[in-house]
């Protein structure tokens, strides 16, 4: 295997903090619209200003990347298990595909049970991700923590707001 150089490594994070934020980069053509249909639906009073979304959703995305490049860089550790590296990197980049399928499916498409079900399914890939870093690099778990639990309470609020409101989320 390569030695991993200074090139090499920022190079890394460069590309995984791009997939990352690719991924949000989808999901904010799907929301182009957001905005306006969010005000529209009815909410729970426990539900954060929709200003707040970005923010948050921001450091998310930089820490996914940023997390997804520390066990990345594990590939050049000759401790590591590649096996082990391979496989918590491709169950990333398939929570990056439920996580970018969930603004089409709530946003564009106005599905809101399909969203729910799509978010259920990408907390537990962030789950099995999060194990899977851990396995790797304690550091890349931890920045994934917030993740899991944001996704959890937007998986709540998606449950909640698609009840709430059934003529617009079908």
């Amino acid at each position: 295997m390569s030695e991993l150089t200074k090139t090499k490594d920022l190079l890394g994070l460069l590309a995984w903090l791009i997939l990352a934020f690719a991924t949000a980069t989808i999901g904010a053509i799907a929301s182009v619209e957001a905005g306006q249909f969010y005000s529209q639906l009815e909410q729970p009073s426990w539900a954060p200003p929709g200003w707040l979304f970005g923010p948050v959703w921001t450091v998310l995305y930089a820490f996914m990347g940023i997390a997804a490049w520390l066990v990345w860089r594990q590939r050049y550790n000759l401790n590591a298990s590649l096996k082990r590296v391979h496989a918590a990197l491709t169950i990333f980049v398939l929570q990056l595909i439920l996580n970018a399928l969930w603004s089409w499916l709530f946003f564009a498409w106005h599905l809101g049970g399909w969203a729910f079900v799509d978010i259920v399914i990408l907390w537990i890939f962030i789950g099995f991700t999060l194990v899977g870093f851990l396995r790797v690099n304690k550091l890349a778990a931890v920045l994934l923590a917030p993740y899991l639990l944001w996704v959890l309470f937007a998986a709540i609020l998606n449950y909640a707001v698609w009840k709430m409101n059934p003529a617009l989320l079908g």
